[in-house]
């Protein structure tokens, strides 16, 4: 029998079950030994959604790591706890996945990194746009040399608002739109190009009375940078809190002989007109009456299915995940995320200094 990865699940809510769905396509590969999570009951909804059976459940996530004889911890918990987790996780040897942001704080994020290389584990950052089929077919269009050089590409991810509690507090999410949703194509941006920024300067909404609409949330409601590359090119980076209709994962690719336009979440084969609405379309869709297209699967679409694999391939073999999916990717990611708080809220432009030219 082939070896499976042995996978503890913290959390049983949202995240988890994107991540469920990759461990559902993939049991040649690996197997759900627990799962906790502080509701017990989310954790048996969980669990029975995806058919899984045999697993132990807990309730507190220090007791799991302590306990649970697996090879991976995956953390699905709010954005504060990745930290705790992910050191308990270490102490005891693991390997972790973590999903975005990798913590709060660029210190948190940093002993993160420490930890995993001082235990020996691996530490993946689940960047999900990074296995998008449309975005890496994009890309290979690209290398092909189909719309020349790319001289700017323009980038988004936003919806209504994040459904989570958590996210009103910049102690416990780390900031706003940018660190919820401009994380993804920041991290695409920086694998693509292998981190080497040379300036961004960018504008945020502020946060509370200073937000367009969501006056009681600390963060910023809209964010957007302008990132340049030593390679010539420039990148617009948005995120936002203020779009209607459903969650916009948008990229646009500008060449010297052509350009692109991919959508990842409304490229669905199917327009639908209901009166009544449908059960579900897209995510954070507010309504699903009238016309709408539905998604076929989005999931596998945003890229999470693939990702989920190619963690446990990695797994398996001791190694570490590709450039933009590594802890350290996490880590440059949310440096750059401090950096555009900072251009913000100063009004500066932010140099790379430590750019190796």
């Amino acid at each position: 029998m082939n070896k499976k990865v042995r996978v503890l699940l913290i959390g049983a809510a949202f995240s988890a079950d994107l991540h469920m769905d990759g461990y559902s396509r993939c049991t040649d590969i690996a197997e759900i030994v627990a799962i906790c999570d502080k509701d017990i009951s989310r954790v048996e909804a969980l669990g029975s959604r995806y058919g899984i059976s045999g697993y132990e459940v807990y309730d507190n996530y220090e007791k799991a790591i302590e306990e649970v004889d697996c090879d991976l911890v995956d953390i699905c918990m709010p954005n504060f706890l990745h930290h705790d987790v992910a050191m308990a996780a270490f102490k005891k040897g693991r390997d972790v996945i973590s999903e975005k942001p990798l913590a709060t704080t660029v210190e948190d994020a940093v002993e993160m990194v420490e930890a995993a290389a001082k235990s020996g584990g691996k530490l993946y950052y689940a960047e999900d746009w990074l296995f998008a089929p449309a975005l890496n077919k994009a890309l290979s269009i690209v290398e092909e040399g189909a719309i020349g050089k790319p001289l700017y590409i323009r980038a988004r991810e936003s919806h209504c608002g994040s459904h989570s509690p958590f996210a009103q507090t910049i102690k416990y999410c780390g900031g706003g739109s940018m660190v919820h949703l401009g994380i993804h194509p920041i991290g695409f941006m920086l694998a693509l190009k292998n981190g080497r920024w040379t300036e961004l300067t960018a504008m945020t909404s502020g946060g509370l009375q200073n937000n367009f609409i969501h006056k009681g949330m600390e963060g910023e409601d809209w964010a957007a940078c302008m990132i340049k590359f030593d390679d010539g090119t420039s990148a617009l980076l948005e995120a936002n809190y203020l779009t209607m209709g459903g969650m916009e994962d948008i990229i646009d690719i500008y060449g010297e002989k052509g350009c692109m336009h991919l959508d990842l979440t409304f490229s669905s084969a199917i327009s639908c007109y209901s009166i009544p609405g449908l059960s579900y379309t897209v995510e954070k869709a507010e309504i699903t009456t009238g016309w709408s297209k539905p998604a076929v699967d989005e999931k596998f679409n945003l890229g999470y299915v693939n990702e989920i694999r190619h963690f446990m391939e990695c797994c398996l073999k001791g190694g570490d995940a590709r450039v933009g999916l590594r802890g350290i990717d996490g880590l440059e990611a949310l440096k750059v995320i401090n950096l555009i708080y900072r251009s913000a809220k100063e009004g500066v432009k932010i140099i790379n200094t430590g750019l190796d030219r």
